[in-house]
């Protein structure tokens, strides 16, 4: 989001609400926020051309598709030269990859995945990491339980309030 974006109640309001249920009709969505239903209609709209809502997309459980292991993957890279990261960070932005953060501390950077099997995250392993040769060293975190998975923005209270 630019700087100059200025968000008024009013969208923190629908912002909130998108985020419980994007399919909401306007119509209700305008009764929510106290607005008519045009005047959401504009503010969501601006919202998509600015970039504050990115993607409006189902949230789908793995589990119920084949994708049953979640793994953390924290990766350490040789070379972080603005070509170099550019380079691992397209490596890393392939659909297998569910998320990716550049983060501080010991690892330069932190893979979520999804795989159906440890042999799918073995050919994943082995082409991302094994066989680059900028990755200095990998550590892999199995889950064993997704206690809260979410993409939801925390808002405080006053800005998500009418």
């Amino acid at each position: 989001m630019a700087q100059d974006q200025h968000l008024d109640k009013f969208d923190m309001a629908l912002i909130a609400a998108l985020q419980v249920d994007n399919s909401v009709p306007l119509r209700e969505l305008a009764d929510q926020v106290h607005l008519s239903t045009a005047s959401v209609q504009r503010r969501i709209q601006r919202m998509q051309k600015t970039g504050v809502i990115k993607a409006n997309t189902a949230v789908i459980d793995p589990d119920k598709v084949g994708r049953v292991i979640t793994i953390a993957v924290e990766v350490h890279v040789d070379r972080v030269q603005s070509d170099d990261l550019k380079a691992i960070k397209k490596q890393f932005s392939g659909q297998e990859i569910q998320q990716c953060y550049y983060v501080t501390g010991d690892a330069d950077f932190l893979l979520i995945l999804n795989v159906a099997s440890m042999a799918e995250f073995q050919v994943i392993s082995n082409r991302l990491f094994y066989n680059n040769p900028n990755v200095k060293w990998f550590r892999t975190i199995v889950v064993m339980d997704r206690v809260k998975t979410t993409l939801h923005v925390p808002l405080t209270d006053a800005e998500a309030s009418n």
